[in-house]
């Protein structure tokens, strides 16, 4: 059930915290396949939801709704992983800020999302707690690195969850799972008490069933966010020069849905420059936050995340201050796009969630790591710090696709732009390309795993 629409239960009583914290711990169980979670909060969820139950203070607009968040963000007396053997035993003595927040507007921790190792990739198979799995296709990726975010949203694991945005940790799985996932302007929700990756780019963002769920959790963990009224109809830009590098059945599924929003193309190459610029600053950063541990505890990371964090100890002196010095010439460069469009859209990713394993993998019939298949499509907006949802779209091959959609500096349109749900899964494909899609469906299309057992008090 949507964020919105269990909340609305159970302020009408129709449904108490304690029943809707136990429904969703049944479906946890009956999915354990995914593997979503790392850290399930039973027994701690349960007495969370019976103090709210018997609470006098008022009620928070999230009153008695189960969230989850990213096993990078503490919760009190819950290990923090990062789904890594370093911090295998971390408990947090507090909560991170946002998870102030979320108690504060009346949320119940359920708990702890798998993850790629270190929020330092975009797979979520780490090593050392396994594979998360997607909803819409056990033996393919979710995403990442908020893959268990993701999952859990897709499959009605949580109402809503948290995950992080460095370079696309929240968008990613959006997208390969269907679901809607707003990484916010940098610096507007507190990164207190989270595992940083990045400092210059690390974000705290929802991902859940829809934009306006969205808006729900964001106005909970960033008190300065209000989402715009509905207005006149946005100015959007479609990218061309990202939408070409697409395989092409995502590329017409994007171009449709962009159509519906009456979006006109745009050339922007100064883009393609984002992905550099971004390595040269995060690469650093990344580093220096792990050098501790790289020079103990090195051969207790996995294969992929330490190759990266040592290509932050070797780039030379003069790649940091280059890539700070770049960024600014790259956000004046894109400033003028947003003094014609309020909203940016392109793909969020280039491809559908590939298997388990599948690396390199297939882009327009060429064979590119799948790495180099995120850089392009994420970086321009996370470079900048710019507000981008990625929300459904349609389907390629029975599997979900993503529109990113981004907004100027501080603005709050990626998640406040009305969608409208769809009702049920694609009718088929023909050569891979849906016969039908619902464009503006920032909500959830109906997947395997919603179809198993588990609570009827939490239906789809």
């Amino acid at each position: 059930m949507s964020v919105t629409a269990l909340a609305g239960r159970l302020r009408a009583g129709e449904l108490s915290p304690r029943e809707a914290v136990e429904a969703y711990l049944e479906r946890i169980e009956a999915n354990r396949d995914l593997n979503a979670y790392i850290t399930v909060r039973g027994e701690e969820a349960r007495a969370e939801a019976e103090a709210a139950e018997s609470a006098s203070t008022p009620r928070g607009p999230l009153w008695g709704v189960p969230v989850s968040v990213k096993d990078v963000i503490d919760v009190a007396g819950t290990r923090t992983t990062a789904a890594s053997e370093i911090l295998r035993e971390n408990v947090a003595t507090r909560d991170a800020v946002v998870v102030q927040r979320l108690r504060a507007a009346g949320a119940i921790v359920l708990g702890k999302l798998n993850l790629h190792e270190f929020a330092y990739g975009a797979l979520t198979t780490s090593p050392h707690f396994g594979a998360t799995h997607n909803p819409w296709a056990l033996d393919r990726i979710c995403g990442g690195s908020s893959g268990g975010s993701g999952a859990a949203a897709a499959a009605d694991l949580a109402a809503g969850t948290l995950g992080t945005d460095t370079a696309g940790s929240i968008r990613i799985p959006a997208a390969f799972c269907g679901v809607t996932g707003h990484r916010p302007t940098t610096g507007l929700v507190s990164n207190d008490g989270v595992v940083p990756v990045s400092w210059t780019f690390d974000t705290v963002g929802p991902i859940a069933r829809s934009a306006g769920d969205c808006s729900l959790l964001l106005e909970a963990i960033a008190p300065g966010f209000r989402s715009e009224a509905e207005g006149g109809a946005a100015r959007v830009g479609l990218v061309t020069s990202l939408l070409e590098q697409a395989d092409p059945y995502v590329a017409a599924v994007v171009e449709a849905g962009a159509g519906e929003l009456g979006a006109q193309a745009v050339d922007a190459p100064v883009l393609e420059h984002a992905g550099l610029i971004q390595q040269l600053i995060m690469l650093p950063e990344a580093a220096a936050v792990h050098l501790p541990w790289l020079r103990t505890r090195l051969a207790d990371y996995g294969a992929d995340v330490r190759a990266r964090l040592l290509a932050g100890l070797l780039l030379p002196a003069t790649a940091y201050p280059t890539g700070l010095r770049a960024r600014g010439w790259l956000a004046e460069q894109v400033q003028p796009l947003f003094e014609r469009y309020d909203l940016l859209a392109a793909p969020t990713m280039p491809i559908v969630a590939p298997l388990i394993g599948e690396d390199p993998v297939e882009v327009a019939g060429k064979r590119v790591p799948y790495r180099l298949t995120l850089i392009p499509f994420n970086s321009p907006w996370s470079c900048l710090g710019l507000p981008v949802a990625s929300v459904p779209c349609g389907f390629v091959d029975e599997l979900p696709v993503g529109l990113a959609l981004a907004g100027r500096p501080g603005g709050t349109r990626p998640s406040s732009a009305r969608r409208r749900r769809s009702s049920g899964r694609p009718t088929g494909t023909s050569g891979g390309r849906p016969k039908q899609f619902e464009v503006r469906c920032a909500g959830l299309y109906t997947n395997p795993i919603l179809r198993r057992g588990g609570s009827n008090l939490c239906p789809f």
